[in-house]
């Protein structure tokens, strides 16, 4: 399985996974069959709140799931329809979430009614 991490640094597997999808500057991708690590650059880090597209962030990466420690409505919903689990973040880093993820302690993020960010996403 392909799992991707937002982050703010490649340190690998000691990469502190980033607080929002969106506009991490990085992903680190991890390949849990073959252990094989590599990083990429967020492909659409530049645009306006609420308009992320997560499958241009991955340029043309394929994954099979994102862990993260918050996502907005708009790039979860695209991801799900694209067939990609998110799932919360249980971890600091990305070597403990695998970790976890292997013992299946990870809880899959759905779309929900967000509130909060003073207009409406509370993640």
């Amino acid at each position: 399985m392909k799992i991707c991490f937002p982050v703010t640094a490649n340190q690998g597997l000691a990469s502190s996974v980033f607080d929002h999808f969106g506009s991490a500057q990085r992903f680190v991708l991890v390949d849990t069959e073959t252990d094989a690590v590599v990083s990429i650059d967020n492909g659409d880090q530049q645009h306006s709140h609420g308009s992320c597209n997560p499958l241009k962030a991955l340029a043309g990466n394929q994954v099979d799931a994102i862990v993260v420690g918050g996502i907005g409505a708009g790039a979860l919903n695209m991801l799900n329809r694209a067939g990609v689990k998110v799932y919360t973040s249980q971890a600091a880093t990305v070597g403990e979430n695998i970790a976890l993820f292997k013992s299946g302690e990870f809880r899959e993020l759905v779309p929900q009614t967000c509130g909060g960010h003073g207009h409406g996403c509370a993640h």
